[in-house]
């Protein structure tokens, strides 16, 4: 068989896909539906076809199919493929910091890099101008994982009040904490009191839950969702150090937050 009939046949193929609703295939999953086919013919027809902008590989072995719409762009956006590639690389995983609070309208600025949280290490993506940043979190907390609507499927979000949390201890991964405030100053009226819970509080550090405390409280003037972390915390018996707010600076001499322990070695400036 020559490359000019298996490329057609590959791309019929695909074709077939679009029309059954699919944005992405795997290698093997063609190396299976083409055995009459070498991996020569298939690899060099799989080559041009990306030449073309029809598919893009994005992680070897699995291909986006690019439809016309996104052709100019020869990529889809991360948030419309981001579940079949977890699925194809066997991860847990969730859509979480910026990219989370972006889907909950807490977005002042649009985030330049996809935030994807998973459970053991992965290397960064970077193709066709999109980044994917991927971040270890230990224990991928189901519970605390809304399911999103794309135009593609559906995609696992963190919660708005996982969110939060997430944002404070990872503030270092995302531009430092003055962009964490920002963007929990807007992400604040997405966040439900009711679901800042024991099982939630536990999933963090004492201190991660300090310094969210005192930024509700004295930073963004959330008293309702501040007091709400105060009695869960204390139902939770826990016990309140001394903590730094900015952990990269040093802490002697400023005062410290009487209510949440937190020592204020760090002017907060918040982009209205």
């Amino acid at each position: 068989m020559t490359i000019g009939k298996t490329n057609s046949y590959i791309l019929t193929w695909i074709e077939q896909l679009q029309s059954r609703g699919k944005i992405a295939f795997s290698y093997d999953e063609v190396i299976t539906d083409f055995p009459e086919r070498s991996e020569n013919a298939i690899i060099q027809s799989l080559s041009r076809l990306s030449q073309r902008g029809r598919v893009v590989s994005i992680y070897k072995g699995f291909y986006l199919i690019i439809p016309p719409e996104y052709y100019a762009r020869e990529i889809l956006p991360p948030i419309l493929f981001i579940d079949y590639l977890m699925e194809f690389i066997a991860k847990p995983y969730y859509v979480g910091l910026l990219s989370a609070a972006a889907l909950y309208g807490a977005a002042h600025q649009q985030p330049q890099e996809f935030f994807v949280i998973t459970n053991t290490k992965q290397f960064t993506t970077r193709k066709k101008g999109i980044k994917i940043n991927y971040v270890i979190k230990k224990t991928i907390p189901v519970k605390f994982l809304d399911k999103r609507k794309t135009e593609t499927g559906y995609v696992k979000v963190s919660s708005p009040e996982l969110t939060a949390l997430d944002l404070v201890y990872y503030n270092n991964r995302i531009g430092g904490l003055n962009r964490t405030c920002t963007v929990l100053n807007e992400l604040a009226e997405s966040i439900d009191p009711k679901r800042l819970e024991h099982d939630l509080l536990k999933l963090f550090s004492v201190a991660t839950i300090q310094r969210l405390g005192y930024i509700f409280d004295k930073v963004l003037n959330e008293v309702r969702l501040a007091n709400k972390l105060w009695k869960t915390s204390q139902d939770l018996n826990l016990k309140f150090f001394r903590q730094p707010l900015n952990t990269f600076k040093k802490s002697s001499g400023y005062i410290t937050d009487p209510r949440w322990k937190i020592i204020t070695n760090t002017e907060i400036d918040i982009d209205e």
